[in-house]
């Protein structure tokens, strides 16, 4: 794998009000590289409200995302990190500060990608470096490494 999550589907920092806020502002990156339709981030907002924050993986961290449609034109994953921590409503993981984005086009598109990602999160460090990174270039820097040196 060369790249986990491209430059282009980082952005640090960001203002949201609310989960909604954040999940549209992370699925927002992945329309503007061609990934997905408008529909497909109604889908992964629509998603929460039906079956709630199971999207809140871990203390903090959000994966966001819906069922693969007609809407999703590529694989793809989008992260932000916001700028305020928003709560999703999960019990034991809220409030959020880190919510990646992903789509597929087939139900296991992404299985590597994420169990990639999975285990990046389990270190320690790549947490702490995605809370403090203070701009795209830094995070895009960190997943690379990290992916690299998994291997």
């Amino acid at each position: 794998m060369s790249q986990l999550i491209q430059i282009e589907n980082i952005q640090v920092q960001q203002k949201a009000t609310d989960w909604e806020d954040a999940i549209r502002r992370a699925g927002q990156l992945l329309f503007e590289n061609g990934s997905v339709d408008t529909a497909y981030i109604d889908m992964m907002v629509q998603a929460i409200h039906e079956m709630g924050p199971y999207i809140v993986i871990a203390p903090h961290i959000a994966f966001a995302h819906a069922r693969p449609s007609e809407s999703v034109k590529k694989n793809d994953i989008s992260l932000i990190t916001l700028e305020s921590p928003v709560p999703f409503g999960s019990e034991h993981n809220d409030p959020v500060n880190i919510v990646f984005a992903f789509c597929a086009t087939e139900d296991g598109g992404h299985l590597e990608q994420l169990t990639s990602l999975a285990s990046l999160l389990d270190n320690p460090n790549v947490l702490k470096g995605l809370n403090e990174s203070k701009s795209n270039e830094e995070i895009y820097q960190l997943l690379n490494q990290s992916t690299k040196g998994e291997k």
